[in-house]
C-alpha cells in the first residue's frame, strides 16, 4: 500500500481579468491526497468546508481549554469535507457526494474537484452513503431535482434509508436538526426507487465491506476496501475531527445524534485501527482526511499523510 503525498488539483473559475495583454484567471484549488491500493486508486477530494460553532464539536465544558493545547483556537471550527473516489479499473465509486448548493456556501464544490480531476458525473457507477447528513447527500441532485449521476448505483444501509424515509423524524430529531430530516426525506423520496440498501457486513463491491458504525446517526456505515493484504476503512463521520475525537475519544460529540453509542463507536474503531496499523480516510479529518491512527499517551492521534 503506497500512501502518496498532498497534491493539488486545479480548477478554473469563470471571470478572467484583462490587464493589458495578460489574462490573470481566478482559480480554485482542490485539496487531494491518493492511495494506491493495489491495482486501485483512492483520492480524497475536496466538497469545501463547513464552518460549525464549537459545541458542535463537543458539549463538554473543557473543549476550548482541550483544543488550545492542540493548537485550535476561537468559537467555531472550520472542518475540510473529504469525498473519497475509488477507482479499480472497472468501478468508479463516490463515498457520499457533498453538500451541493443548498447547505453552507463554503461547501458544494465537488463538481468542480471532480472537473479538476478529469472524471465526469456520468464515469460513476456506484455512491455509496456512510450517512444522510446534508454534507453527505445533498449533493445527490442537480439544479433540477434529477439525480445527478445518472449511471450510478446508489446503496445507503437499510437502518439509515429507513430512519431519513420515515415522516415522522422531522418531529423527534430536534429543531436544530429538522432541516436535515426534511432535506433528506426530499431526496431520498426522489431516488428511493434507486437505492439499493443493505445490512452490516455486506460485501457490496468485489472487495469493498460495509461495516456498522451506528451513532452519529441511527444507520451510520463504516467501509472496508481491500485488495490482498492491504486495506483501508472509510470512516465517514465515526470519527469526527482531527483533534477531540483522538485526544479525548470518550468525551461525547456534538455532532452525534446518540452521543453515547458515537463514543463506543469511535473508541472500537479507534482501537482497532491502531492495532492493525490500518489506513482510514476520515471525511472531516485535515490532510485530505488520508492517514494512521496512532496510540499516544493513553489516547490517540491522527497522522495524515500531507
Amino acid at each position: 500500500m503506497n500512501l502518496t503525498r498532498r497534491t493539488i488539483l486545479r480548477g478554473a473559475m469563470g471571470g478572467a481579468l484583462t490587464l493589458g495583454a495578460s489574462s490573470l484567471l481566478p482559480r480554485r484549488s482542490f485539496a487531494a491526497s491518493t492511495l494506491a491500493l493495489g491495482s486501485a486508486m483512492l483520492d480524497t477530494l475536496s466538497d469545501g468546508n463547513l464552518v460549525l460553532p464549537l459545541s458542535f464539536v463537543t458539549p463538554h465544558d473543557g473543549a476550548a481549554a482541550k483544543l488550545a493545547e492542540l493548537g485550535v483556537t476561537g468559537d467555531q471550527v472550520e472542518p475540510p469535507c473529504n469525498v473519497t473516489l475509488y477507482r479499480d479499473g472497472t468501478n468508479t465509486v463516490l463515498f457520499d457526494v457533498g453538500a451541493g448548493p443548498d447547505f453552507m456556501p463554503t461547501a458544494g464544490k465537488l463538481g468542480e474537484a471532480l472537473d479538476a480531476l478529469g472524471v465526469s458525473a456520468e464515469e460513476v457507477t456506484h455512491v455509496i452513503f456512510t450517512h444522510a447528513h446534508p454534507d453527505h447527500l445533498w449533493g445527490v441532485l442537480d439544479d433540477f431535482d434529477e439525480p445527478l449521476f445518472t449511471n450510478a448505483t446508489h446503496m445507503m444501509g437499510a437502518a439509515e434509508m429507513d430512519y431519513w424515509l420515515n415522516p415522522e423524524t422531522v418531529n423527534t430529531i430536534g429543531t436544530e436538526r429538522q432541516s436535515f430530516a426534511a432535506g433528506a426525506l426530499r431526496r431520498l423520496e426522489i431516488l428511493k426507487d434507486q437505492i439499493e440498501t443493505f445490512e452490516p457486513e455486506a460485501e457490496l463491491l468485489p472487495g469493498i465491506r460495509a461495516h456498522a458504525s451506528f451513532g452519529h446517526t441511527p444507520g451510520h456505515m463504516a467501509f472496508e476496501v481491500a485488495q490482498g493484504s492491504n486495506s483501508v476503512m472509510i470512516v465517514g463521520d465515526a470519527i469526527g475531527n482531527g483533534h477531540l475525537a483522538f485526544a479525548v475519544p470518550d468525551w461525547v460529540s456534538g455532532s452525534d445524534q446518540d452521543a453515547e453509542m458515537g463514543v463506543a463507536t469511535r473508541l472500537s474503531l479507534l482501537s482497532m485501527l491502531a492495532e492493525r496499523k490500518m489506513a482510514m480516510i476520515g471525511y472531516h479529518l485535515p490532510g485530505g482526511g488520508i492517514g494512521m491512527v496512532e496510540a499516544a499517551n493513553g489516547a490517540y492521534r491522527f497522522e495524515p499523510e500531507v
